[in-house]
């Protein structure tokens, strides 16, 4: 695994819903480098522990990475203080990314996303020409990036928990309509345990190939401290691996969860 680990000059910084951030940081070495599922590892200044954050964009030719993320204690609320200009102390790219496929032209893909799990959607959503994107968020302030996914040529569904935008209710109702249909080659997912066992059924329901991407509490980021591990079934053997370095993307008929 190659990463680099350096203080990347911030170019912009957007606040995209309440306490949600998107950063664009210039650090070309690092966007070379890096495939959609591949996360960041963040250093908050005064805190010792590094923040784990998913890809959002990789812009190769700018030489940029966007990521987007969530204030959820003292580390991400300092993090999301830095304004362009400023210096984010970053290790990247990290882990395993997701697997891009050839798709029949007249099949498509389905990416499904929950809450802050809804980023690196966006990143593998931008390899693709047929996308089809369900995604979900508690309420109506809290959606991000359903028009960054509809400029890249996808077809968004969201759906809110008390359904005060898009659909009521959780993504895995207009998911299966969409399955049913039988024209969809690959899926897609990343978001919370309880989403990610739901499409992981569906995925076996319908016998489609699919990838999910695993949140979890991180300490080194680098595969060293084992902080990370998560049960996968591979080969007919159980086994603990680690999320940061062997992941954070697994084949879901792999995940224990």
């Amino acid at each position: 695994m190659a990463y680099f680990c350096n203080a990347y000059p911030v170019l912009e910084r957007t606040e995209i819903a309440e306490g949600i951030f998107s950063y664009v940081v210039s650090c070309p070495e690092a966007a070379a480098a890096s495939k959609a599922g591949q996360f960041v590892h963040i250093r908050a200044e005064g805190y010792t522990l590094r923040r784990p954050i998913s890809i959002c964009g990789i812009d190769k030719e700018k030489g940029t990475l966007r990521i987007v993320f969530e204030v959820r204690g003292g580390g991400t609320d300092t993090l999301s203080r830095l304004k362009p200009g400023d210096k984010m102390d970053m290790i990247a790219p990290i882990g395993n990314g997701f697997t891009v496929k050839e798709i029949p032209e007249d099949k498509n893909v389905v990416v499904v996303g929950g809450g802050i799990g809804v980023p690196p959607m966006l990143g593998i959503s931008a390899e693709y020409k047929k996308v089809k994107a369900i995604i979900g968020f508690r309420s109506r302030d809290k959606v991000i990036l359903e028009e960054d996914l509809k400029r890249i040529g996808a077809e968004v569904t969201v759906c809110t928990d008390d359904g005060s935008c898009g659909e009521s209710g959780v993504v895995t109702t207009p998911l299966e309509k969409e399955l049913e249909k039988g024209n969809t080659a690959m899926l897609y997912a990343c978001g919370p345990t309880p989403m990610l066992k739901a499409v992981k059924a569906a995925a076996e329901k319908y016998n489609i190939p699919c990838e999910l991407s695993l949140e979890q509490r991180m300490a080194c980021g680098v595969g060293a401290c084992v902080g990370c591990a998560c049960n996968i079934k591979r080969g007919g053997k159980n086994l603990v691996l680690r999320v940061c370095k062997d992941g954070p993307v697994f084949k879901a008929e792999e995940v224990v969860l």
